[in-house]
């Protein structure tokens, strides 16, 4: 392909402009670049006739006057992008009677224009060496482009994200017992592998400035106890048989702490790790584990925190004092008469007159799949089979909230009560001092120390105030967004239920099957499934 181009040329009888035809499909000349070039060298010219001329993509001359050619030696234009990464120069040939630039002379140039690096030789040789590249912009000088990096990777070699979602069962409960919960793990087995960043290399301008490459993300390897890293600090290993997890961005190894039962043989259970009781969690008992807890059994009346998840795999009786808080999931067959919190998720057969809090969902499926009594909070959604009663029991389901922040914005509320409370009872004390020290009237030094004891309780509460009021606003912030959060009910809800949704509720007055609430206008509207 060749763009057309143009040629003062001597002519029968005077001078003319020769325009040379496109080929294979190239571009006709620029009428602007003609005219433009024939006025710098003065010359006249009718302009009809030359823009009829170019834009016929012909191999034409078109008379410009009488005498001899003016001499115009080789010229070029020259145009380098806004980055500097890349200039390029589009040559016009002399006149007949003109003489061609030198390499030399555009070398000089292009110093002269800053041009530091990335001269292309090659291809300025072939214009200056042969007939010529003319009509087309050329690359005369390239930057070099960064090399970017990458960002440093840690791989691990075990399941970073365990969930335990039971299955249903052919006869529609659910299985509870087989979980597979715990990554395993030998002595001797790698478990995670550091990949180190690549910093890129930087890359050069025409003008001979450096070109910074994106920065990257440098990671180091975190670990726990029972952990070795390699000498190159690249890789962790496993020093014991245990499980493996991942907590944030550190690994854990732990060996598996296995009971029979919690009881008077055992005692309270505080372990870093995690912990299986094969039978029962007694009443009374406690676990603080900081990994996960599975019962096998029934727990009753028991305290248990885990780090993770806690599954019971028969169920939660609570007695009243019952209590399971746990920062993964909760997994258990029913829960009734205790108090329940879950960072995560929360899968049950059957909630009793309890008070449950979820960070994510409830489910209650299976057989029975009922909720009665108590309240059951969920920041995403609940989803129940049968909600409330026919007898009318009391059960509220909240949604649309996190639990823990509510709690939090509940206590703050109660605190600053307290605060304000102090500080007026403070205030009037150090009022009555500075009136009667104005008046002179005699101060005796234990009345001093008391009111200097006041004066840095005052400065001491109103900075509380000031800290829980700004975290007060930060969760009210994040409550006032809210969420698309829903209660399904995949069978019946009674009346004497009431479903809240962020700070609006409904009162269910009759019996409703198969029906989703959600928030609607600022209202809790009952939808159809």
């Amino acid at each position: 392909m060749q763009n057309a181009y143009f040629r003062l040329e001597n002519v029968q009888g005077g001078f003319g402009v020769h325009l040379f035809a496109p080929k294979d499909g190239g571009e006709n000349i620029n009428v602007q670049e003609l005219v433009n070039y024939l006025d710098k060298q003065e010359i006249n010219y009718n302009l009809s006739a030359v823009k009829m001329a170019a834009e016929s993509g012909t191999d034409t001359i078109v008379p410009l006057g009488e005498g001899e050619c003016p001499r115009v030696a080789e010229s070029y234009t020259y145009m380098a992008t806004p980055d500097n990464m890349l200039a390029v120069a589009k040559f016009i040939p002399a006149s007949s009677t003109g003489e061609r630039l030198s390499y030399d002379e555009f070398s000089k140039d292009m110093m002269f224009r800053g041009i530091r690096y990335g001269l292309q030789e090659e291809i300025l040789k072939k214009h200056f060496d042969g007939d010529g590249i003319y009509g087309t912009q050329i690359p005369v000088a390239r930057g070099l482009k960064p090399v970017h990096g990458t960002d440093a990777v840690v791989e691990y070699y075990f399941n970073t994200e365990l969930t335990a979602h039971p299955e249903p069962n052919d006869d529609g409960s659910v299985d509870y017992f087989n979980l597979n919960l715990i990554n395993h793990c030998k002595a001797g087995d790698v478990l995670a592998r550091l990949i180190p960043e690549d910093p890129g290399q930087y890359g050069m301008t025409i003008q001979g400035s450096k070109v910074k490459p994106r920065d990257v993300k440098r990671k180091t390897l975190h670990f726990g106890n029972n952990i070795q890293i390699s000498e190159d600090r690249k890789e962790l290993i496993s020093k014991v048989n245990g499980h493996v997890m991942l907590v944030g961005e550190e690994v854990f190894v732990s060996d598996l702490y296995e009971v029979e039962n919690v009881d008077t043989r055992t005692g309270n259970i505080v372990y870093d790790g995690s912990v299986v009781v094969n039978g029962v969690v007694n009443a009374g008992f406690e676990i603080h584990v900081t990994g996960n807890v599975t019962v096998n059994g029934v727990v009753e009346g028991a305290l248990i925190e885990a780090g993770g998840d806690i599954i019971i795999a028969r169920g939660m009786k609570g007695m009243g004092s019952g209590k399971l808080r746990a920062g993964g999931n909760i997994i258990s067959k029913f829960i009734e008469n205790a108090t329940i919190e879950a960072g995560g998720y929360i899968n049950t057969e059957s909630i009793l007159h309890s008070k449950v809090m979820a960070g994510h969902d409830i489910k209650v499926t299976g057989k029975k799949g009922f909720i009665t009594g108590g309240r059951v909070q969920a920041e995403n959604g609940v989803e129940v089979r049968t909600l409330g009663a026919v007898m009318g029991a009391d059960t509220i389901v909240e949604v649309g909230v996190n639990p823990r922040l509510k709690t939090e914005y509940l206590a703050l509320q109660k605190d600053v009560a307290e605060i304000v409370r102090a500080i007026k009872n403070a205030q009037p004390i150090i009022q009555n001092f500075t009136e009667k020290k104005a008046k002179g009237a005699r101060i005796t030094p234990e009345q001093v120390e008391y009111v200097k004891q006041n004066a840095a309780l005052l400065e001491k509460k109103k900075e509380e105030l000031n800290q829980k009021s700004v975290r007060m606003k930060e969760i009210d912030a994040i409550i006032s967004v809210g969420k698309k959060a829903a209660v399904v009910v995949t069978g019946e809800v009674y009346p004497g239920t009431t479903v809240i949704i962020g700070d609006v509720s409904m009162n269910i007055q009759n019996c409703y099957k198969y029906c989703r609430f959600e928030r609607v206008d600022g209202n809790v509207k009952m939808l159809p499934l």
